[in-house]
């Protein structure tokens, strides 16, 4: 018999290839989303326009579910995430507490919960050359500022309500995922899909805006790769946050400079100080992810950001804001 899994979140980035992933698996498959995804239509058996700020809704969408994936939250960039901290807190805390009270209330047999890198102290993170940073470093705590402190506090919730109730949990930290599909425009994009559209749009030999001096660091994890680790995560026994991202860091000029390669464009760098740049410099440790899984992630920078750049550059193409290839 088929196992019955909840995908909340399916109408976003990753949520939607978690879907496509389980179906070709031979999952039966809900996804739960206030959007349907935006770029291609769902590959879900049923699809519900849920607000899981509501209780209700979550209790609804767990009906006759075995295994939840629950990756339903308001987010985005990092201009986002500066700016609007007292939104997420209250829509993300409340998604969250739905869903996992929902699950326990009908006795899920597994429950994935994705927290984020932004966990990690600031403290940690204040200088480019930064160690990577390993599952343990969360604590003592001071996470990202809004949207970290929030999926900190929800990994304590998957802890307690596996030692109080018996909720068998998963927890990923994400560590910057990218690919195509996702958001490019409009405030909620990442700094890849960001750069990948403004050199598209750029003519050879133009500049383009960077936030910060361009030297802050981090790594980067293409979504093909983080659907596998998820679903091998998922599959487990392994019950305490792990880090899912590549552990290669790179400088967001150097990220500029691979693009503009990819586009075979000269694209030269105008600096923004005044704009949001998180953390200074931020990298995975996947020690454990390797002594866990026995996998790592394995489609390299350049791979992935070639496949984004011309999916982002074929949007822009059908929307008439370049010219067609």
């Amino acid at each position: 018999m088929k196992k019955r899994v909840l995908v909340t979140g399916a109408g976003g980035f990753i949520g939607h290839y978690l879907v496509k992933f389980l179906k070709e698996r031979g999952y039966w498959v809900r996804g739960v989303d206030i959007k349907h995804p935006e770029y291609e239509a769902t590959f879900a058996d049923e699809f519900f326009l849920l607000d899981l700020r509501k209780f209700d809704n979550c209790l609804t969408s767990m009906i006759d579910i075995d295994h939840v994936y629950a990756l339903a939250a308001d987010m985005g960039g990092m201009g986002y995430i500066e700016t609007h901290k007292g939104e997420i807190i209250k829509n993300n805390t409340l998604i969250n507490m739905h869903t996992i009270e929902a699950a326990r209330l009908h006795n899920v047999d597994r429950y994935f919960y994705t927290s984020s890198a932004c966990v990690y102290p600031g403290y940690k993170q204040n200088i480019t050359d930064i160690a990577p940073l390993k599952e343990e470093d969360a604590y003592p705590a001071d996470p990202e500022d809004g949207y970290g402190w929030e999926k900190l506090y929800i990994e304590r919730v998957c802890r307690h309500y596996h030692e109080d109730f018996g909720l068998n949990a998963r927890i990923v930290r994400f560590h910057n995922i990218f690919g195509p599909l996702g958001t490019y425009d409009g405030g909620r994009e990442k700094s890849p899909a960001a750069i990948c559209r403004k050199i598209a749009l750029a003519a050879s030999d133009d500049e383009i805006e960077v936030w910060g001096d361009g030297e802050q660091t981090r790594s980067y994890c293409y979504i093909d790769d983080c659907v596998d680790g998820i679903y091998r995560l998922m599959q487990s026994d392994f019950s305490e946050p792990l880090n899912l991202g590549q552990d290669r860091m790179i400088t967001i000029n150097e990220l500029v400079d691979i693009v503009a390669k990819i586009a075979n464009k000269t694209i030269s760098k105008r600096y923004d100080l005044t704009q949001p740049q998180g953390v200074r410099g931020r990298n995975s440790d996947n020690t454990l992810l390797r002594k866990t899984l026995k996998w790592e992630p394995t489609v390299s920078l350049e791979e992935g950001l070639e496949k984004t750049y011309h999916w982002i550059c074929e949007e822009l193409a059908n929307a008439g804001r370049i010219p067609k290839l």
